[in-house]
């Protein structure tokens, strides 16, 4: 345990991007079992995003990407893009529960809160399969037992869908809001993304929304640096895929407008960056099931 902590506090660094002071440390979520030999997604984006909770080991993918020109912006224009599919999902389209799906660390502000906003009674199953996401997550909820933290894998959604604790909040009786950002794209070709897209549409009841967003291979060839970055320092996933290859994600879904488009296009609002440069390199969508 020593040695685990020690591995989180060495982020501490001056002020040259190269890693992120880390303020406070608990040790408490340290029992849980984690793997620090390896990148962890979920850390890598933690890190990306400007967090503290990754290691020395997630830090050295997180800098190859984040040494791309404009590739810093991408995993905000994500978050701008899910708070407003949130706040669509529960304010316009009447849903009150949402699983978000490869949720990764908590942030500054979270799929519940955004929720919340519009309807205080809104509940949220988060899902990873990063065990740091379950011990962080949980220590962030309300105690109103409307919020949750499984550990779960996109490849398995039986295990998504057959959690007590989302059986708990999640009536499948009544439309859902699936979430699935910036997972789709971590999954090789020989995983059949589109597969497990379906597996998850054909989980949810008629009247469910289903909101994907993933890398985008507009011809790009930053599309290709970012990929080579990833695979090269040690996350190993990370693939650009057409506009056509992810349309097949919404295969039997009702598109809402505008449709599947650069996420910074979906429904801007007065938050939502105007000058990213990479905007054409991140796309995404909400899906309603007839």
């Amino acid at each position: 345990m020593e040695e685990m902590a020690a591995a989180m506090t060495d982020s501490t660094a001056p002020d040259t991007g190269d890693a992120i002071a880390r303020e406070t440390f608990d040790e408490s979520w340290l029992a849980t079992p984690i793997d620090t030999s390896t990148a962890s997604i979920a850390r890598v984006y933690d890190y990306v995003l400007g967090g503290k909770d990754n290691f020395a080991v997630d830090r050295v993918p997180g800098d190859a990407f984040l040494s791309i020109e404009g590739a810093a912006s991408m995993p905000f224009d994500n978050r701008f893009f899910i708070k407003r599919v949130v706040r669509f999902l529960v304010a316009e389209a009447g849903i009150d529960q949402i699983i978000d799906i490869g949720s990764g660390l908590p942030t500054s502000s979270n799929v519940h809160e955004f929720a919340r906003e519009a309807n205080p009674g809104a509940r949220v199953v988060y899902v990873d399969n990063d065990p740091i996401v379950l011990a962080h997550g949980r220590a962030l909820l309300d105690d109103s037992g409307a919020t949750t933290v499984i550990t779960a894998d996109l490849l398995e959604p039986e295990g998504i869908f057959t959690n007590p604790d989302t059986l708990r909040l999640i009536d499948f009786e009544r439309p859902v809001g699936v979430l699935i950002a910036s997972v789709l794209h971590h999954l090789h070709d020989h995983q059949n993304p589109v597969a497990v897209a379906a597996a998850i549409r054909d989980r949810v009841p008629s009247g469910s929304y289903l909101a994907i967003a993933n890398f985008h291979d507009s011809g790009d060839p930053r599309a290709r640096e970012i990929e080579k970055a990833l695979l090269d320092k040690g996350l190993g996933t990370g693939r650009f895929r057409t506009w056509p290859d992810q349309r097949r994600y919404f295969h039997g879904l009702e598109l809402v407008d505008p449709g599947l488009v650069p996420v910074n296009e979906w429904r801007p609002d007065d938050e939502t960056p105007a000058d990213s440069p990479v905007h054409h390199l991140y796309i995404g969508g909400v899906g309603r099931k007839p």
